[in-house]
Order: structure tokens, then C-alpha cells, then sequence
């Protein structure tokens, strides 16, 4: 319908980059600033927690500065499964959720993950 907006394909992989590297870059320091807490809050171990955090934050580099960037992706991917699972199986929570804390949040970023590492992010990345 509208073919001259392809042109922007590659700013659009960038922004989409930028705000899935926002989101885990978030994540990442909210484990990282009391792991104890956190970890008591996600019913995981203080040391996984610490981990956690630490690898959210690195695939979101990775993703936001384009450097490794499919090896990102996939890590972030990985991420969002665990989570995916520890909502289904373990807090039972539905697609939908309670107040907004379905699953379907995760699943969006497996999908945007999913785009960044079939496009390698796009033209905009350090390292190819």
C-alpha cells in the first residue's frame, strides 16, 4: 500500500532495537539493585538473580549497539522463555493476566528479538 516507506525499514529496526535494549537494560538493573529482593520476588536464587541481570543488560547492548546482535537477540529470546515458563507453569498466570501481567508481554518480545536476529538488526549495527 505504501511501498515508499520501505525506505525506512532499517530506522524502524533501529528504534525497535533501541526500545527492546530500554526495556532489558531496565530489567537488567532492576535484579542488579537488590538482588536479594528481586530474587525473593521472581522466586529465583539471589546468585541466578545476579546472572539474570547481568546477561539482560549484555543482550541489550548487544542488541541496542548492534554489535553481535543475532547472539543477542537469541539470548534475550532465552530469557523471555524462562519467563514465559515461570508465568505459565509455576504462577499459572493466563495469556492475558491479571492487571496486565499476562504472558503476552514476553511473547512480544520473543517476537521482536525474533525480527532483530532474522534482519541482524538491520543496516544501523557496529558490527556485522
Amino acid at each position: 500500500m505504501f511501498p515508499q516507506l520501505a525506505r525506512f525499514t532499517d530506522l524502524g529496526l533501529l528504534l525497535m532495537r533501541l526500545m527492546v535494549s530500554l526495556v532489558f537494560v531496565a530489567s537488567g538493573f532492576r535484579h542488579l539493585k537488590d538482588p536479594e529482593a528481586r530474587a525473593k520476588d521472581i522466586g529465583m536464587s539471589k546468585p541466578f538473580t545476579i546472572f539474570l541481570g547481568i546477561a539482560e543488560i549484555a543482550g541489550s547492548l548487544g542488541v541496542a549497539f548492534g554489535v553481535l546482535t543475532q547472539l543477542a537477540a537469541f539470548g534475550l529470546i532465552f530469557i523471555m522463555f524462562g519467563a514465559i515458563q515461570k508465568k505459565i507453569f509455576a504462577w499459572h498466570t493466563g495469556f492475558w493476566g491479571e492487571k496486565a501481567f499476562g504472558w503476552h508481554y514476553d511473547l512480544m518480545f520473543v517476537l521482536m528479538n525474533l525480527v532483530i536476529a532474522f534482519t541482524n538488526g538491520g543496516a544501523y549495527v557496529l558490527m556485522r
